[in-house]
């Protein structure tokens, strides 16, 4: 097959990977117009069974990987100044431009080749597209194959409210926490994790109102900065926050009723977004590029295949894009929700997205159920809890 692929995200470099392993005769071309060392953002976040899915698929890039992801096995939410560690809920991290550069050289290795700084902008490009049997748009979710052909795609976006902005630090935390803390301005929030020996991503979170408040539309990049090293000065311990070019997002709910036409198919989040409160946007990329390789190896011709890709893919991944989206909504609501005991904040945290019930908590951390319980003496009655 001739496959041209748009964009060098974990989606594209990864669905090269598996079609180039599967038939080295793929005649495979992976268009990213960024450069080579190119990347937003810093770390990157799995649930800790996230790799799990690439073991009976590709052992190898699984052993590749694991060795090189920071690991805990606990969450922290901060409640301003209460600390509420949760166990049973481990993760693992990596930073991003440490993952791409792994894929970079392992499809290159496999015979693909990239070419960076390379803008892709119509699919009428006949120099770098024409005879393709597939294009695969794996260009993000902005994507201009998806946005210029949204009728086809059936596509549905949502310009989420709350303004995001994605730093880092040197600051090196022991798990993945979410610390929010009031300010005379509204509540902020801290997404923390470590995704190197020397460094961690910090992302801060605010309702569009605090963003506001606080004057964040004319602050300079500099001033927004030093605003958020106020707000958790005690979280950092002195260290600095460190910026990539960052600069305040909304996040956009994309989702597609149809993900291809003709021999044009969307993954990753060109074909839908899930919310980073969830850690499983990398995880759900690299499976829509095994689901489209199996599909693909599966049928007789690409129109079959991208068929067979959507009735596949579409329950699974439905069920983590709902939940990514109530949870996106939780966030949205955070003003409100400190207003309550920590306890209580903790457990609504854990119990937002509705695939966690009380008796899940229980399991995953019996103090927190207790103390949760304490407040709502109720709950054991209606439960029949003992103990």
């Amino acid at each position: 097959m001739k496959i041209r692929i748009i964009g060098g995200g974990p989606a594209g470099l990864y669905f090269a990977s598996l079609m180039k392993r599967e038939d080295p005769a793929h005649d495979i071309v992976i268009y990213e117009r960024g450069a080579r060392d190119a990347t937003w953002g810093f770390g990157v976040v799995f649930s800790d069974r996230a790799l799990e899915f690439l073991r009976d698929d590709d052992e190898a890039m699984y052993q590749q990987l694991s060795p090189l992801m920071q690991t805990w096995p606990n969450l922290t939410i901060v409640h301003n100044d209460t600390r509420i560690p949760i166990t049973g809920n481990g993760f693992a991290a990596i930073g991003r431009l440490e993952l791409l550069s792994l894929l970079y050289a392992h499809v290159e290795a496999l015979g693909v080749r990239i070419e960076f700084d390379s803008e892709v902008s119509s699919l009428a490009d006949r120099e770098r597209l024409g005879g393709a049997d597939l294009i695969v748009g794996a260009n993000g979710a902005s994507s201009w194959i998806r946005n210029e052909n949204e009728e086809k795609f059936g596509t549905i976006s949502d310009l989420r409210r709350n303004k995001f902005i994605w730093y880092g630090t040197s600051k090196v935390f022991d798990s993945l926490s979410l610390t929010f803390r009031n300010t005379d301005h509204g509540v902020f929030c801290a997404h923390h994790y470590r995704y190197s020996p020397t460094m961690s991503t910090f992302l801060v979170e605010v309702e569009e109102e605090t963003w506001r408040q606080a004057g964040f539309e004319n602050m300079s990049p500099e001033d927004t900065v030093r605003h958020c090293e106020r707000v958790f000065a005690q979280d950092l311990d002195g260290h600095p926050i460190l910026s990539n070019k960052s600069g305040w997002r909304q996040f956009p709910a994309i989702w597609n009723e149809r993900w291809s036409f003709g021999n044009v198919v969307l993954i990753g989040d060109a074909l839908r977004t899930a919310h980073f409160s969830i850690g499983s946007g990398t995880r759900l990329a690299m499976e829509d590029a095994i689901a489209l390789w199996k599909a693909l190896r599966e049928n007789a011709s690409v129109s079959e295949a991208l068929a067979r890709y959507q009735e596949l893919r579409l329950p699974p991944m439905k069920k983590i894009w709902d939940a990514a989206n109530v949870s996106l909504r939780w966030y949205e609501r955070m003003g409100e929700l400190m207003k309550l005991p920590p306890v209580d904040f903790a457990y609504s945290y854990m119990t937002r997205t509705g695939r966690v019930n009380h008796a899940e908590v229980r399991r995953r951390d019996s103090a927190l159920a207790a103390a949760y319980e304490a407040n709502h003496p109720e709950l054991r009655a209606a439960f029949g809890l003992t103990g």
